[in-house]
């Protein structure tokens, strides 16, 4: 099968097209042809090795030093399921699925195995391939952080960075659990994000939202511009700060908030749980959550992906198709 290799770590030139071999389901597993992917700003970060401040050694201990020990970048999918391993019950030949393969990546490629039992549900009908392959990254992250966060009905959340991935899904299911959302963003979407139901869009370029007196009980950073040191004037007595992304500074800050302060800060990776994505997809069967697609590459195209993904002006997900019109079964 042909899958996109990150040779080492740099520019979007390393990302090599190459025959691989395709995997075969284990007995517990099925394995899927995809039809589209995605490509991440966690996508981005691994390929370049731009890691936030203080992560650098660590990250390379963890994902490897001079390059990465899982070549096959991508996190989520969504495609067909063409055969199950033996003792696989879950699901069967034909299904149509979407799956988050979080830090064991591995999508960017035209098969994928998986567990049965891993982060894998089957797609909703009323959306296509390439918006089921967008539900996952921004929709799991903001829901885990608003569940660590513990957001309540009727409070006031700001979300900066509204436009991207997690920024679009943070908009969506603030607005689902009830609560007043305003959301920060350029002055180029501001419409999109109104048309996602936010109560006021602020333009970072016009307007500094923690110097309009303005307070929240919840601020969600998922651009790493809004560090407590900066906003905990923003938020309530007994606000909190969801750091989607942010540096080891901040991370070690945490603990000194708690005891000096009623504010609290949350950091670190969102938990990766199947009951999450099905929770997702019943909400995008319903009409109440939306995946915000900016554009689409061809797989062969992957690398000028990475190019738009790099500018950091991307709306919501860059997504990946796979050309299937030779398959006998769509």
């Amino acid at each position: 099968m042909k899958a996109i290799v990150c040779t080492k770590y740099g520019s979007p030139d390393v990302l090599k097209l190459t025959e691989v071999a395709k995997p075969i389901p284990k007995d517990n597993e099925i394995l899927i042809k995809i039809h589209a992917t995605t490509v991440t700003s966690a996508d981005w970060r691994l390929r370049s090795f731009e890691m936030p401040q203080g992560f650098g050694l660590i990250s390379r201990l963890v994902f490897g030093i001079n390059k990465l020990r899982q070549p096959i970048l991508g996190t989520e999918l969504a495609g067909e399921v063409e055969s199950v391993g033996k003792n696989a019950t879950k699901f069967k030949a034909g299904d149509r699925v979407f799956a988050f393969c979080g830090a064991t990546m591995g999508c960017h490629a035209e098969y994928k195995c998986l567990p049965e039992d891993g982060p894998v549900v089957l797609k909703p009908a009323n959306l296509s391939y390439e918006e089921a392959a967008a539900l996952s990254f921004g929709g799991t992250t903001a829901l885990d952080f608003f569940r660590r966060g513990n957001l309540q009905q009727g409070e006031k959340v700001l979300v900066n960075g509204a436009s991207g991935a997690v920024g679009t899904a943070a908009v969506q299911l603030a607005k689902y659990f009830g609560a007043q959302v305003t959301a920060v963003c350029s002055s180029a979407n501001l419409e999109l994000v109104k048309s996602l139901g936010a109560d006021r869009a602020i333009d970072y370029t016009q307007e500094d939202f923690t110097k309009n007196g303005e307070t929240y009980d919840i601020i969600v950073d998922t651009v790493g511009t809004a560090p407590f040191s900066r906003s905990k004037g923003s938020l309530k007595e007994t606000g909190r700060l969801l750091l989607v992304l942010c540096g080891l500074p901040e991370i070690l800050q945490i603990p000194w908030v708690s005891v000096t302060s009623g504010k609290k800060v949350i950091a670190g990776p969102a938990a990766e749980r199947v009951e999450d994505l099905r929770f997702i997809a019943k909400l995008a069967e319903a009409g109440e959550f939306k995946p915000i697609i900016d554009r689409c590459y061809p797989f062969e195209e992957i690398a000028e992906a990475h190019r738009y993904v790099d500018t950091g002006r991307k709306k919501g997900n860059v997504v990946i198709t796979f050309d299937r019109s030779s398959d006998t079964a769509q």
